[in-house]
């Protein structure tokens, strides 16, 4: 698959604050990296709400945890700039061999321009020392190319997954070859409790960050029933008042279902990697299922999968696309192999 440099001991920042499935998608680049280069350290800026995800690889070594979305809200505030400050220091706290940001925007590739380059003699087969991201005609905010000494042209056309992966590879100077698994994210999942753990437990995940990308809720009601008759148990894992209400709604009309508290994104891994399987609207949760391997059914309605769905071998479907929502038939039509 690679070419592997045992002996070149670099330092790596990876550059991918937001959202979780951008996060995740961005795991198996942590996975080449340290095929290729096995001494390798690497580091990884991140969204303080999102940090639990990359601590889950045990190739990462340092989580660099940011909090702009918080930040700019409380400009005014003196704690505000003190944690900036102290984010600053963790960032310019070690030198890198290189800094790649795979996210293409204009805060992401400040967070590159301000993270510390190396000046001791190159270890390994770059050419010199790089901060690199995607260039002008590839980046998602042009302007972002303009922060890097290595911009890189990767089409646009394209899976998430696939883009990362390019990317690192460009910049470190090696060849990506494989396809993509679950092996690839490399994610080691948190182990529930003995008595939480059943084989008849399927995670549904109804919510999702936009309400053109839900799944009807009859739709659910449906797919619940249908499962529950087989013998199963639906597990609906919510965040805000709004998604626990529709969980409860559901809870309440699939026999034997159970809306889960709020739970971090450390549960929800643990949850995912005993799951039976997991279906889930357009949500980082459903690619978190995907890359900790459960068979998983992620269901669009309002976006298109070629370029953001699940990718994670054989077990990763996806059903639907932009403006043609799948229906309970074609789901039942995937899971009733998994049970």
């Amino acid at each position: 698959m690679f070419a592997t440099y045992n002996r070149c001991a670099m330092r790596i920042l990876l550059v991918k604050t937001s959202s979780l499935g951008d996060v995740i998608h961005n795991l198996p680049v942590v996975t080449d990296v340290r095929l290729v280069f096995p001494a390798a350290a690497i580091d990884w800026v991140i969204e303080e709400s999102f940090a639990e995800i990359p601590a889950l690889h045990p190739g990462v070594q340092r989580v660099i945890p940011m909090a702009l979305r918080r930040w700019r809200k409380a400009l005014s505030k003196a704690d505000t700039w003190q944690a900036m400050r102290a984010f600053y220091a963790a960032l310019r706290s070690t030198p890198y061999d290189a800094i790649i940001d795979t996210q293409g925007l204009l805060k992401s590739a400040l967070v590159t321009r301000l993270a510390k380059l190396s000046n001791a003699p190159l270890l390994s087969p770059l050419t010199h020392h790089t901060r690199a991201g995607f260039n002008f005609d590839s980046a998602r905010e042009p302007c972002a190319a303009w922060f890097y000494n290595t911009p890189l042209f990767v089409a646009k056309e394209q899976h998430a997954v696939v883009r990362n992966r390019l990317l690192a590879a460009a910049a470190l100077g090696y060849t990506v070859t494989a396809q993509v698994s679950a092996q690839s994210y490399g994610v080691v999942p948190p182990q529930l409790p003995a008595s939480l753990i059943a084989d008849d437990r399927v995670l549904l995940f109804t919510a999702t960050s936009r309400d053109d990308k839900l799944w009807p809720e009859p739709h659910w009601q449906a797919l619940g029933c249908a499962l529950a008759a087989r013998g199963l148990r639906c597990l609906l894992p919510s965040g805000n008042a709004i998604e626990q209400a529709r969980a409860q709604r559901l809870a309440q009309v699939i026999p034997g279902a159970e809306a889960l508290p709020a739970l971090s994104l450390r549960e929800l891994a643990a949850y995912c990697g005993a799951a039976r399987f997991v279906v889930g609207v357009d949500t980082g949760l459903v690619h978190l299922a995907a890359a900790l391997g459960r068979p998983t059914v992620a269901l669009f309605c309002a976006s298109n999968p070629a370029l953001t769905g699940v990718l994670a071998g054989r077990a990763a479907v996806n059903l639907g696309t932009q403006g043609m929502p799948p229906t309970v038939a074609e789901v039942l039509a995937i899971v009733k192999t998994w049970i």
